[in-house]
C-alpha cells in the first residue's frame, strides 16, 4: 500500500480544520437562533462529525474560536457586537463542556479497543498476564471493572478465524463476566462479619467468625465456595491449587478477579476508619501481606499441581506470581508499608517460610525501583526470623543498594538497621555495633526519628550482648542501657509500638543479664503490652522466652514453665530458629527438677492448653525432645 505523502497529510488536515471550523460556526448559530434543544444534541453532532484520531485538528480550531470570542465579548466600544459575543461565548461554553465529555468517551472507546486488539494478537501463553497487565492498579492507564466488563462483551463480537483463539477469548470473556457478577453477591457481605477490630480473622486465630467462611456461604461458584472453605480451615491454600484437575482458564479470571476486588475493597474500607486510624493501618498491612501470600501459595500449588496439564500449569502459576507482584507493589507505595518488625501472616511455620522463599528469588531479578527495594526488606526482615541470616543478609545489601540509588532514604536506613540486627542474632557484636552506629547517624542526618529509634535499640542491644560476651563489669552495660532508655523514650514519643517494644525488649534483656529482675520484669512487661498493641507476635513471644529467664532466676519454676512453653511453641511455629532459646531453658529445668518439672507442666496444662491448643501441648514434649537429641 502507498503511504500518503507530507502534502497529503497536510491537505487533509487542511480540510478537516476547516469542516470543524464550519462546524463549531454551526453549533453558534444554531444556539443564537435558539435550535439547540439540549447538551445531548451538541454531544450527538460531535459524535457524528468528529473523525477518530483527529481531535487534536478540533481542539485548535475550537481554540481559536473562543479566543477570538472572548476578545469580543470583552470589548465594549460596541454594545451591539459585545451582546452578541456574549451569547456565543454561552454557546461555546456548552460546546466546550460536550467537547470534554466526547475526549472522554473516545478515551474510553480507544483504551477498550486497544485492550480488546492485544488479547486478540497475544501468544496463548501470554494472555492472562495481558489481562492482569490491562487491570494492573500500579499503572496509570488500567481499566476500570466498567471497562473490563465492556472489553468481554466487545471480545465477544470480534469475527476470529482461528478456532482456538476464538475459544481462549471465550474463556477469558466468560470469567471476566462472572468474576464481577460473583463479586456483586460478595460486595454486601464485605466487611459484614467484622464485629471487634482486634479479632479481624486475619490471625489464624480460632476466636470469632471471618470473613472466608461467610464469603463461603454466598451463592457463587463452586470452586470459589472450596477455595474460601480451604482458607475458613486454615489450610494451605497451595494443595487447593494442586487439587484442580478442571480448573478453565475462566475459572481462574474468576477467582483474580474476584479476590482481588475483595481485597481492594477491604483494604479501601479500612484505610477510611475515622474510629480508629491506627487499627486501620493495622489492619491494612494485614490484609496486603495475607493477600499477597494467598496468592504466592497458589501460583507455587499451580506449579506442582499434577492434575493440571502442562500449559494451564505454567500460566496459572506465573499469572499468580504476577499477582502477587502487583499487591506488594501498591503496599510498598503506602506510608504504612512497615520497614521495621515482622511479618503478620495466617500462615505459620513451614508454609509461610516456603512462600517467602519462592517470592524471593524472582523478586531480585525485577527492575530496580523503590517498590523492589521496600518489597525486599520486608522479605529480607522474614528471612532473619526464619534464621536464614545469610540469605537475609544478601537480600537486605541488594535492598539497601537499591534504596539508595532511588534516594529512599528510609528505606537504607531500616536495612541497616536490619543488617545490625542479623550481625547480633549472629553474634557478631562489633560489627553489628559499626552498623548501627552508621544507621544512627544517617537517621540524625535525614531527621528519620524512627529509623533513629531503631537503630538506637540495635546498638544498645549489640552493647549488652558484647559487654556480656568480653563478661565486662557492669558498669559498661551503663552506656549501653542508655542508649536504649532514648531509644524507648524516641519510640514513645513517636508512638512507634514495635520500636517500644524492641527498645523495652532489649532493656529486660540486659537486666536479666545483670541479675536485676525487678527492672527486667518491668520493662519486660512494657515490651509485651506494645508488641501485642502493635500485632507484632514475633517479638511478643520473645518477650514470653525473656520472662522465662527472668522467673529462673527468681526460682519461680511454674511461671518458667508457662512462658518458656509458650514462647517455645510460638517461636517454633513462625519458623524461626528463635525457638531453641526457650527449649534449652526448660531442658535445663527439666534436668535439674526430674519428676517434679513433669508435674508442673501438668499443673499449668489447663492454662497452657487455653493459649496454644491441647495439639500445642500435646506437640511440646515433641519439641523438647528435638531440641535435647539437636
Amino acid at each position: 500500500m502507498r503511504k500518503a505523502s507530507i502534502a497529503e497529510i497536510y491537505m487533509s488536515d487542511s480540510a478537516l480544520g476547516d469542516r470543524y471550523s464550519n462546524l463549531i460556526e454551526q453549533i453558534i448559530q444554531m444556539t443564537l437562533k435558539g435550535n439547540i434543544r439540549s447538551k445531548e444534541q451538541v454531544y450527538q453532532m460531535l459524535v457524528q462529525e468528529i473523525e477518530p484520531d483527529s481531535g487534536e485538528i478540533f481542539e485548535v480550531k475550537f481554540r481559536d474560536r473562543y479566543m477570538q470570542t472572548e476578545t469580543q465579548a470583552n470589548d465594549k466600544s460596541d454594545e451591539l457586537k459585545q451582546a452578541k459575543a456574549m451569547r456565543a461565548m454561552r454557546a461555546l461554553k456548552t460546546l466546550d463542556g460536550e467537547w470534554s465529555r466526547w475526549q472522554s468517551e473516545n478515551r474510553n472507546r480507544s483504551a477498550i479497543a486497544t485492550a480488546v486488539r492485544r488479547l486478540n494478537q497475544a501468544d496463548k501463553s501470554d494472555r492472562l498476564l495481558i489481562f492482569l497487565n490491562l487491570s494492573d492498579p500500579n499503572h496509570p492507564d488500567s481499566l476500570n471493572a466498567d471497562q473490563l466488563k465492556q472489553v468481554a462483551l466487545t471480545s465477544r463480537q470480534q469475527p476470529i478465524s482461528d478456532p482456538e483463539t476464538q475459544q481462549e477469548l471465550a474463556q477469558l470473556s466468560e470469567g471476566i463476566l462472572r468474576g464481577f457478577q460473583s463479586w456483586n453477591i460478595l460486595q454486601p457481605h464485605l466487611v459484614s462479619w467484622i464485629y471487634d477490630p482486634n479479632q479481624l480473622g486475619f490471625e489464624g486465630s480460632p476466636k470469632g467468625i471471618n470473613p472466608w467462611e461467610v464469603w463461603a456461604k454466598q451463592p457463587i461458584g463452586e470452586n470459589l465456595k472450596s477455595f474460601f472453605e480451604v482458607l475458613d480451615r486454615n489450610d494451605p491454600v497451595r494443595f487447593w491449587a494442586q487439587d484442580q484437575p478442571d480448573l478453565s482458564v475462566a475459572d481462574w479470571v474468576e477467582l483474580s478477579i474476584v479476590v482481588q476486588t475483595l481485597q481492594r475493597g477491604l483494604v479501601s474500607w479500612a484505610e477510611n476508619q475515622s474510629y480508629s486510624s491506627k487499627a486501620g493501618r493495622s489492619l491494612c498491612v494485614s490484609l496486603f501481606l495475607t493477600f499477597a501470600l494467598i496468592w504466592s501459595e497458589l501460583a507455587n500449588g499451580f506449579a506442582q499441581s499434577s492434575s493440571l496439564n502442562s500449559i494451564h500449569r505454567s500460566r496459572f502459576s506465573e499469572a499468580s506470581f504476577r499477582v502477587t507482584l502487583q499487591i506488594l507493589r501498591v503496599f510498598a507505595q503506602r506510608d504504612y508499608f512497615p520497614l521495621y518488625g515482622t511479618i503478620y501472616t495466617p500462615f505459620t511455620g513451614g508454609h509461610f517460610r516456603e512462600a517467602m522463599n519462592y517470592l524471593s528469588e524472582p523478586l531480585k531479578q525485577t527492575e530496580g525501583t523503590q517498590e523492589k527495594a521496600r518489597i525486599l526488606t520486608l522479605i529480607g526482615a522474614a528471612q532473619r526470623v526464619f534464621g536464614a541470616f545469610d540469605i537475609a543478609k544478601e537480600i537486605h545489601e541488594l535492598a539497601k543498594e537499591i534504596a539508595q540509588e532511588a534516594g529512599d532514604r528510609k528505606c537504607e536506613i531500616a536495612n541497616l538497621n536490619h543488617l545490625s540486627r542479623i550481625s547480633i542474632s549472629q553474634k557478631q557484636y562489633a560489627e553489628a555495633i559499626s552498623t548501627s552506629q552508621r544507621a544512627l547517624i544517617l537517621s540524625r542526618q535525614s531527621g528519620d526519628r524512627m529509623g533513629e529509634a531503631n537503630a538506637l535499640a540495635n546498638l544498645g542491644y549489640a552493647e549488652v550482648f558484647q559487654a556480656q560476651l568480653l563478661e565486662s563489669d557492669p558498669d559498661a552495660y551503663e552506656l549501653a542501657i542508655g542508649y536504649l532508655e532514648q531509644g524507648l523514650a524516641l519510640s514513645e514519643k513517636l508512638k512507634d509500638l514495635q520500636s517500644q517494644a524492641l527498645c523495652a525488649l532489649s532493656l529486660g534483656s540486659a537486666y536479666v543479664t545483670l541479675n536485676d529482675v525487678d527492672q527486667a520484669l518491668k520493662y519486660l512487661e512494657q515490651a509485651s503490652y506494645a508488641a501485642a498493641d502493635a500485632g507484632d507476635r514475633y517479638l511478643h513471644a520473645l518477650c514470653l522466652a525473656n520472662f522465662g529467664e527472668a522467673f529462673y532466676q527468681e526460682k519461680d519454676y511454674s511461671k518458667v514453665v508457662f512462658a518458656s512453653a509458650i514462647a517455645m511453641y510460638k517461636l517454633e511455629q513462625m519458623g524461626t530458629t528463635d525457638w531453641r532459646a526457650p527449649a534449652g531453658l526448660l531442658t535445663i529445668l527439666r534436668g535439674q527438677l526430674g519428676e517434679q518439672f513433669d508435674q508442673i507442666m501438668q499443673e499449668q496444662r489447663s492454662r497452657l492448653t487455653t493459649e496454644i491448643g491441647v495439639d500445642g501441648f500435646d506437640y511440646l514434649t515433641e519439641l523438647l525432645d528435638r531440641y535435647r537429641q539437636s
